[in-house]
């Protein structure tokens, strides 16, 4: 990973787990340059299994686990444009963030909400 020196800059880092070997798992981290980027390839299948998502700010010399605010923009993401969450990354969104109350997922209690009024009707 570059960091670049003496500029304020947040640099966002993917944690990538990408198999096993020999019993031990291995990983990547792939550095991308903002949030919108991270969460568009999340939602692309562009990483195999992503387990992390982390910000490091180089002036400030902070770092911060922002997993959760990506995997509920995801959420978000879907519910807003009415699509359901895509398989490749439904573990990772469900391991960080709750779905949003009007989402509607595969099995989930909405689901079964929706089909019960739609029947009633």
């Amino acid at each position: 990973m570059t960091v670049p020196y003496g500029a304020d800059e947040t640099i966002y880092v993917v944690v990538d787990r990408i198999g096993r070997r020999d019993g031990i798992d291995r990983e990547t981290e792939v550095e991308r340059p903002d949030i919108e980027t991270i969460v568009a390839e999340l939602m692309s299948g562009r990483f195999n299994d992503p387990i992390r998502v982390i910000a490091f700010n180089t002036l400030e010399h902070w770092t911060k686990d922002i997993t959760a605010e990506i995997a509920a923009e995801i959420w978000v993401r879907c519910d807003i444009e009415g699509e359901e969450m895509p398989e490749y990354i439904r573990d990772f969104a469900t391991s960080f963030a709750e779905p949003p109350r009007s989402s509607v997922t595969p099995g989930s209690p909405n689901e079964a909400d929706k089909n019960q009024s739609v029947a009633a009707v």
